[in-house]
């Protein structure tokens, strides 16, 4: 009888958050990627893309891949939020490939363990069952296997991260981060709004809820653009905006004040999973950006 390797993390949600056969899969992404082309930005150093279900955020994440350039070797790290698992810094992997169904990722597990090395406290190894329950990482696997066949995998999983945590872990992080064979991939949705979510803010000085939600997201989404993460900080204190990747999201904008590089991040997609108009409704944002040299 087959034994899954107890050294690979399974494409968990292959099947059911997206298709689970390779040809099918790579049919849809070319599809994704042909649909967002336009003027491509060069010199990307990070990205942020959604992380849910294929059918309703793969194509505004193919907003940002389309401009990540293919080469041969590259160094990926992948940062996402912890959806079922409490970690109060980051988390590290011990397992030695992520598998796709167009193919497994190889970790990088040297960088891996000097990572582990330099963060002190500040990290956790997870296992392979905390790995395979979280989806935030594995919706952009596939992307990254399409660009990137070759690539060397960093994930890490960001949990409840202070403050103080976030400077920590970005100082550790900035000198990967300036290294031009390597980019950084964050996984984010925006807005969760409804009551299934608790939460349900709504300015009708804005129109239908669901031209407040974009309002609400906007402000986000400048903020990021101009790399303060102080204002950001205090944006998700004052409006609780579920922004699931926040917490990886002030990780890069902390790395980026710190790499002291010339970088401009740009929003080159937003969309909603519906357009809420009734309070009972309810809907995820989706957002795609790029960071690259200027």
């Amino acid at each position: 009888m087959f034994q899954p390797s107890q050294k690979i993390r399974e494409a968990s949600h292959a099947g059911s958050w997206y298709i689970g056969d390779g040809k099918q899969l790579d049919a849809q992404l070319n599809e994704f990627l042909s649909k967002a082309k336009g003027d491509t930005i060069p010199n990307i150093k990070a990205i942020i893309g959604p992380h849910a279900g294929f059918s309703y955020s793969g194509p505004t994440a193919a907003f940002a891949y389309q401009h990540l350039v293919q080469k041969e070797r590259m160094r990926v790290f992948l940062l996402g939020p912890c959806h079922h698992t409490y970690i109060k810094g980051i988390g590290l992997s011990e397992l030695e490939m992520y598998e796709t169904p167009l193919g497994n990722i190889e970790l990088d597990q040297p960088t891996i363990k000097q990572l582990s090395a330099e963060l002190k406290k500040n990290f956790v190894f997870t296992n392979k069952d905390i790995e395979e329950q979280e989806h935030s990482l594995e919706m952009h696997l596939p992307f990254i296997y399409k660009l990137f066949p070759k690539c060397k995998l960093i994930p890490i999983m960001v949990g409840a991260t202070t403050e103080e945590q976030d400077a920590q872990v970005a100082s550790v992080l900035v000198k990967y981060f300036v290294d031009p064979n390597t980019v950084f991939v964050i996984s984010s949705d925006f807005c969760h709004w409804g009551k299934r979510f608790q939460y349900t803010p709504y300015n009708k000085e804005h129109g239908e809820i669901h031209q407040s939600i974009a309002q609400l997201d906007g402000q986000a989404i400048k903020i990021i653009e101009s790399h303060n993460h102080k204002e950001f900080y205090k944006y998700l204190d004052e409006t609780e905006n579920t922004i699931c990747g926040r917490h990886p999201i002030c990780v890069l904008l902390n790395i980026i004040n710190l790499s002291k590089l010339q970088l401009k991040t740009q929003l080159t997609k937003y969309n909603q999973s519906s357009q809420v108009t009734k309070p009972n409704d309810s809907s995820v944002s989706y957002a795609a950006f790029v960071t690259s040299l200027i």
